[in-house]
């Protein structure tokens, strides 16, 4: 996942800091997640084209979708953006809904890490 290729909400300047390492311990499913997605990403979705009816597209949905929600409902949240994904679909701007206290930061590779900043927790990483 590159800075390139995720919107800007996606990506950050977060890094894991080893006083961190055991508050890093519950986001280590979602990192899986995560990773599963950029394997996703990087081997199969260019394959793909550039087809999707939607921004961003559905895997940049999930990557989105697991960052701020978790690995089950981010999970929940890209399957329904994919039954809303058909050849009727009118297509557009389908952001991910912003967890409402996500109080964690993100790396410039898109996994997710313990906030290391108080003033950042609570904040969210899009701006509107």
């Amino acid at each position: 996942m590159s800075a390139a290729t995720l919107p800007s909400y996606s990506v950050g300047t977060g890094h894991l800091e080893a006083s961190g390492v055991l508050s890093a311990v519950p986001l280590i499913p979602r990192n899986l997640g995560l990773a599963v997605l950029q394997a996703y990403r990087t081997v199969v979705s260019p394959l793909y084209g550039d087809v999707c009816k939607y921004y961003p597209s559905c895997s940049a949905y999930a990557v989105g979708a697991v960052q701020q929600h978790g690995l089950l409902k981010g999970s929940a949240l890209t399957a329904a953006r994919l039954a809303r994904c058909h050849p009727w679909a009118r297509g557009g701007v389908d952001d991910v809904p912003l967890h409402r206290h996500f109080r964690h930061e993100l790396t410039r590779y898109g996994f997710v890490v313990p906030s290391t900043d108080e003033a950042s927790v609570g904040s969210s990483p899009r701006k509107d």
